[in-house]
């Protein structure tokens, strides 16, 4: 893939710098890692959910943190190898794991629960009313003052 370079655009626009920053990494390859796996599900107008398999990790393991737009949840598994334990094979993974997610503006998040090996988050996204658009209402201009500009304009061309 080219590499696209925004630098004209941050010249003439203002507040956009996270937004390039994101399309800018698009372009480079994907160096986050594929573990644990995840959906990213759209459950109704305005809310949202992310399910991640956690299998074999319990609440205690898991945290889940948003800050400025970014919702990081890590998991670290704690060391209990016992000695009288003893794998003669390990296909269950036991590694840690720190996966980031990018949250848009006024997307907050709502609930975390654990079932089954799976982590749901659920998220809203709530746009206060300043925010949202809103009808303005257009007036007929009067007439008066139309006339009174063209009697101006009469009387000094007299």
């Amino acid at each position: 893939m080219r590499h696209v370079d925004f630098s004209p655009l941050y010249r003439s626009t203002v507040g956009f710098d996270r937004l390039f920053t994101m399309l800018d990494s698009l372009g480079q390859p994907d160096q986050s890692q594929s573990y644990p796996p995840y959906n990213i599900e759209r459950t109704g107008e305005n809310t949202y959910r992310i399910t991640m398999a956690v299998a074999g990790f319990d609440e205690s393991e898991l945290s889940i943190e948003a800050k400025e737009h970014t919702l990081t949840v890590k998991g670290e598994k704690s060391e209990e190898e016992t000695a009288e334990n003893q794998f003669l094979y390990r296909g269950i993974a036991k590694r840690a794991f720190e996966r980031r997610f990018q949250l848009a503006e006024y997307v907050e998040i709502r609930s975390a629960s654990l079932k089954n090996g799976l982590l749901h988050i659920d998220l809203l996204r709530e746009i206060p009313e300043a925010a949202k658009p809103r009808r303005i209402e257009i007036s007929a201009a009067q007439s008066g003052p139309k006339q009174i500009e063209a009697n101006q304009v009469e009387a000094s061309v007299n």
